[in-house]
């Protein structure tokens, strides 16, 4: 049977498959809109099936605030190629999904799959997704941050790397934390001050300085004395308000803030693609 241009355009606009795949739906609905938007998903299913083991280690990460900057979300969307990764389509359904996820406070992949966008389930639209590009395509870590303080977002040049950071307070300047976020990119600490690092690391950190000054020669009480002052460096290089702000070296991140007459960082995410998260 012959398909009119007009029917192809429109199966294309409502699905946005490619213009080879939308002829070939008709034909087999025998020209029905609604046969071929279920074909072309019964065919996105089975291409999902077909991608599941692939590794999808391409993407971005885009981040959202809300506007009274009480609430953030930082969110990976992973791919197989670079080239899918870099098209604003996909980078669009990513907002879509971190929109999803701050509108709904979501901090579980269940509840996020479940979630609706675009009339249908991310879940359901992932597949579509899958179908219609042709590449696993899956969400991968994503963060949530509510405050009473308030939160600035960051995303790096080339949206592979994004930063969420809350404060104990308003900024009055949105720059300054915009520093901080660029600071957490650049240095990745571990934690936001010394409380928040976990003991065990701590411990970690002395005994593997006491065994290096003993493997010196030192004896053990010195060693013991001069493993506290390891762990002091430690602090500094690995602590967000310990470290020394990047744009004066002079200064570590705290006292900058206090010298803004800034409120103190009270958390952060640092979202890196490939990595693990939830």
């Amino acid at each position: 049977m012959s398909i009119s241009a007009s029917d192809v355009k429109e199966l294309r606009d409502r699905t946005g498959a490619g213009m080879m795949d939308c002829k070939k739906a008709l034909k087999e609905s025998g020209g029905d809109l609604d046969g071929a938007i279920e074909y072309l998903r019964k065919k996105g299913q089975k291409v999902a099936e077909k991608r599941a083991d692939r590794e999808a280690n391409q993407g971005v990460i885009v981040t959202k605030v809300s506007a009274d900057g009480k609430k953030g979300v930082a969110l990976e969307l992973n791919c197989e190629t670079d080239f899918v990764a870099k098209n604003e389509e996909f980078a669009g359904h990513a907002e879509s999904y971190a929109e999803a996820v701050l509108e709904g406070d979501i901090t579980d992949r269940d509840t996020l799959y479940e979630t609706e966008v675009k009339g249908t389930t991310i879940a359901s639209h992932l597949k579509d997704l899958v179908g219609k590009i042709g590449e696993k395509i899956d969400v991968g870590q994503f963060a949530l941050i509510k405050t009473d303080g308030q939160i600035v977002s960051y995303v790096h040049p080339g949206a592979q790397l994004g930063v969420l950071v809350e404060f104990a307070g308003s900024l009055d300047n949105e720059e300054i934390g915009r520093d901080i976020a660029m600071q957490i990119a650049a240095m990745n600490p571990i934690a936001v001050n010394r409380d928040s690092v976990p003991q065990e690391r701590i411990d970690q950190e002395l005994e593997l300085a006491k065994e290096q000054m003993i493997s010196e020669g030192k004896p053990a009480e010195i060693a013991e004395k001069a493993a506290q002052g390891k762990v002091r460096k430690f602090y500094e290089e690995h602590v967000l308000l310990e470290q020394k702000f990047v744009k004066d070296g002079t200064v570590s991140v705290q006292e900058h803030l206090k010298q803004q007459g800034a409120p103190t960082a009270t958390s952060f995410k640092r979202l890196q693609l490939g990595e693990s998260g939830n």
